[in-house]
C-alpha cells in the first residue's frame, strides 16, 4: 500500500512539473516588451533577443533559468561580481552568471553585447535585418554550436518575432558605452534604497509589462485589471503567489476583483503622516481599512486593541499611528 502511495505522489509530482512549463507562446508574451525596451535603449533587434531568450533558455525552461534567472547562457568571465552558478557546458563545471531576476537577465545581455569590441560590427547592421545579427553572432563567438545562426532564425521566423523590429526608436537606440539611460540610474539608486530596508522585492520602477505602478504609504501596489490573475500579477512583477497572498491579507482560495488594490511589497505597521485617526463609514471592514492606508491589519487591531474576531461599524474611529489609549 505504501509503495502505490508513494508511486501516486512521484506520479503526481511529474504531472506538475511538466504542468508548470512555459510554452513558447507564453514566453514571447511575457518578454516581448521587454525585448523592445532593450532595443530602444540598446539597438539590439527585439527577435534576436527574444529568439536567444528562446534557444539558450528552452524558452524559460532549462535549469540556469529556473534556478538562476540566465536566460542567454552567460558565464562569468573575470569581470562578472555577482552571485553564480556552476553547470555543465562544453566543458565540466562552468560557472554562469545568477541573477536576481529575468528582468536583470535581459538588461545584462544588452550590456554584455554593447560592452564587449567583439560585437561592434553587429550595430551597423540594420535593426530589422535579424538573418545578419544571427550570422554576426556566430562570427564573434557568442556560441560554439555551427547551427547557431540558422536555429535563431528559425525560431525568429515561426514565431514571427521579426514585427517586434518594426517599431523600433532610433533616436533612443544605440546609446553611446558610457551613457546609461534614466531610468538604469533611478534603478541603481532604488536598488541601494532597498539594502536599508527590511523590504527586498524588485524594483518595480522598470516595468515593461505596461503596469501602472503606484506608492501609498510607501509601500508600491497595481490595480487589478479585467483579466488579472494573482498568478498572472506575480509572474509580471518577478514575486511569488504567496507574497500577493501574505502582503495583502488574502487566503490562498481568494479571487481577484478587477479595481483590487494589490500590494507588491510589505504594507507598513503605521500609516503615513496626517493620517492619524480615521472615522468608519458604511462599508468598511478593518481589512478595506488596512487597505486604504496601506498599514498591516494585524498592526491596525493591535492599535486599536482588536481582537481577531472584533469588528467595526459606521462611526467608530481607528488610531492609525498610534495606539488608541485604554478606555477608562
Amino acid at each position: 500500500m505504501k509503495r502505490i502511495i508513494v508511486v501516486l505522489l512521484f506520479g503526481g509530482l511529474i504531472i506538475n512539473t511538466f504542468a508548470q512549463k512555459i510554452t513558447p507562446e507564453e514566453y514571447i508574451e511575457r518578454y516581448k516588451k521587454v525585448a523592445i525596451e532593450e532595443m530602444n535603449i540598446y539597438g539590439i533587434p527585439a527577435s534576436i533577443t527574444l529568439a536567444q531568450g528562446c534557444l539558450e533558455s528552452n524558452f524559460g525552461n532549462s535549469t540556469l533559468a529556473i534556478k538562476a534567472n540566465n536566460h542567454f547562457g552567460i558565464k562569468c568571465h573575470s569581470s562578472w561580481t555577482g552571485k553564480k552558478i556552476y553547470q555543465d557546458d562544453d566543458k565540466k563545471h562552468e560557472c554562469f552568471r545568477h541573477y536576481k531576476s529575468a528582468w536583470e537577465s535581459f538588461r545584462d545581455h544588452s550590456k554584455f553585447l554593447k560592452a564587449q569590441s567583439r560585437y561592434e560590427f553587429l550595430f551597423e547592421y540594420k535593426i530589422t535585418d535579424y538573418k545578419k545579427w544571427a550570422y554576426g553572432l556566430k562570427k564573434a563567438g557568442y556560441a560554439t554550436s555551427p547551427t547557431y545562426p540558422q536555429r535563431l532564425i528559425a525560431i525568429i521566423e515561426k514565431y514571427n518575432l521579426s514585427q517586434y523590429d518594426r517599431g523600433y526608436k532610433q533616436q533612443q537606440g544605440l546609446l553611446a558605452e558610457n551613457q546609461k539611460p534614466k531610468r538604469e540610474k533611478h534603478q541603481k539608486h532604488k536598488r541601494t534604497k532597498r539594502k536599508r530596508t527590511t523590504t527586498s522585492n524588485e524594483d518595480f520602477s522598470f516595468n515593461p509589462f505596461g503596469r501602472e505602478i503606484k506608492t501609498n504609504n510607501r509601500v508600491k501596489y497595481l490595480i487589478a485589471g479585467k483579466n488579472d490573475s494573482y498568478y498572472k500579477i506575480a509572474e509580471e512583477m518577478e514575486m511569488m503567489k504567496w507574497e500577493i497572498f501574505k502582503y495583502n491579507n488574502l487566503p490562498k482560495d481568494a479571487k481577484i476583483i478587477p479595481g483590487q488594490i494589490i500590494y507588491l511589497q510589505p504594507k507598513r505597521v503605521k500609516a503615513a503622516r496626517g493620517h492619524e485617526k480615521y472615522t468608519v463609514k458604511a462599508g468598511d471592514t478593518l481589512y478595506s481599512i488596512s487597505q486604504k492606508f496601506a498599514i498591516k491589519l494585524k498592526s491596525l487591531r493591535k492599535k486599536n486593541n482588536l481582537s481577531e474576531t472584533d469588528t467595526v461599524k459606521a462611526g467608530d474611529v481607528l488610531w492609525l499611528r498610534k495606539r488608541k489609549p485604554p478606555e477608562k
